[in-house]
């Protein structure tokens, strides 16, 4: 069985989408572990509820920890970076404090998001390069180490919702390494996380999301190419 670890810039980034493949995981008996850089307090809705920062963050921060109960994820970890502000620290300290956490958890397969950040947000960018260059370098220090995988959206021209339309950052079909089919179960468990964060109902609402025939999904391997795809994270490990 292996071992993954799971790192986003924020609350909700491992339920639009992820989420349904760490259900899968568990469920084959693998060991899931995710690391949340921020609390996400700096989100728009925190107007709309009258929030600061401070208070939405741990608003925010309930809702993850409803997610991780509801998944029963192996292990949780969640810093207090800024959110919105993981542009403007050095990056070398950033890469310490997630090396900290690698090396403490020794996972086999570490996810993040793509080099488009699907959303294009900046927190989402910072962390795909960082976690890169700093797989790279741990690659050549620790043997646990097996796969860097890209969680990503397949290359379509635009998603339908309620509100119109919604562009979002997509990989073309030649990169994509690993599609992951899913359960009734898995896309249940999708949509079960995505309830765990009330206060993000209308974002969650206007992409989509939980209405989406959640059948596959897609990742790119760091240095790995497979045609066809692989089909499940743990299949065909380099070493």
């Amino acid at each position: 069985m292996a071992r993954f670890l799971y790192i986003f810039p924020h609350p909700d980034d491992e339920s639009f989408g992820p989420a349904a493949g760490m259900h899968a995981q568990l469920r084959e008996g693998h060991e899931v572990f995710l690391l949340t850089l921020t609390r996400g307090g700096a989100t728009k809705m925190r107007f709309s509820l009258n929030k600061t920062v401070e208070e939405m963050g741990l608003i925010r921060l309930k809702e993850l920890e409803a997610v991780r109960d509801y998944l029963q994820l192996t292990g949780l970890t969640v810093l207090d970076l800024e959110d919105g502000g993981l542009r403007e620290m050095d990056p070398r300290e950033l890469e310490w404090i997630i090396r900290e956490q690698i090396e403490q958890i020794q996972p086999n397969i570490v996810v993040t998001y793509p080099v488009h950040g699907i959303s294009g947000h900046h927190d989402h960018l910072v962390c795909h390069a960082v976690v890169k260059r700093l797989y790279v370098e741990l690659l050549e220090i620790h043997t646990y180490l097996q796969r860097l995988a890209f969680f990503t959206l397949p290359d379509l021209e635009e998603t339908p919702t309620q509100g119109g339309m919604v562009r979002v950052n997509r990989s073309r079909k030649a990169f994509i390494d690993c599609v992951l089919t899913l359960t009734p179960a898995n896309e249940k468990a999708l949509v079960d996380c995505l309830n765990c964060y009330p206060t993000y109902r209308q974002v969650i609402e206007e992409t989509g999301v939980a209405h989406k025939a959640w059948e596959t999904l897609h990742f790119e391997l760091f240095g790995e190419d497979y045609k066809p795809p692989i089909t499940s994270l743990t299949e065909n490990l380099p070493r």
